[in-house]
């Protein structure tokens, strides 16, 4: 069964998730309809609603030690390892517990490079609210890097989008 694109009208299967003569996405198509003005915003706002947080950096080579030190003063729940001004991955206190934990001090002269996320999965600054939401839920991650092409621009919590869902319900309520 197939249907049109919204985009450039071609032939598309049901269910693809991207149109192979425009190369738009169409996992809008298969949402249902919201129900509420929020789950509307949800759909239609944009990852940059949230303001994302200028991301704190380290190169990989930095220590466990240095990089919780800065996690620290900074009261943040992430840091990015970055490479010459390229995201490799990412650290952050659920890492700190899993990989670091008691050993901290045992481990603090080690690269963060050593117990990082690699390749953490990220949004882009175009991206839906919905889209974040989802894959937050998914990979059971706190945080998401937001890149515009290939630079990062900022990291979004799960506490953003709670401060967007609780001013939305306000304001819809």
């Amino acid at each position: 069964m197939s249907q049109a694109c919204p985009y450039c009208g071609a032939d598309v299967i049901e269910g693809a998730d991207v149109c192979d003569e425009c190369q738009h996405s169409l996992t809008d198509m298969s949402l249902p309809e919201p129900t509420s003005e929020v789950e509307r915003g949800l759909l239609r706002d944009l990852v940059t609603e949230l303001s994302p947080h200028k991301p704190l950096t380290v190169p990989p080579t930095a220590t466990i030690g240095e990089t919780l030190a800065k996690m620290v003063a900074e009261s943040i729940g992430c840091i990015v390892v970055a490479d010459g001004g390229k995201m490799v991955g990412i650290f952050t206190e659920r890492d700190a517990l899993l990989r670091v934990n008691v050993d901290a001090v045992k481990l603090a002269d080690r690269p963060i490079s050593s117990v990082m996320t690699p390749n953490p999965a990220t949004l882009r600054a175009e991206d839906k609210i919905a889209l974040a939401l989802q894959r937050m839920n998914v990979g059971g991650y706190r945080h998401l890097p937001i890149l515009d092409g290939e630079e990062l621009v900022g990291v979004i919590s799960i506490r953003d989008i709670l401060n967007y869902l609780t001013e939305h319900n306000a304001a819809a309520g």
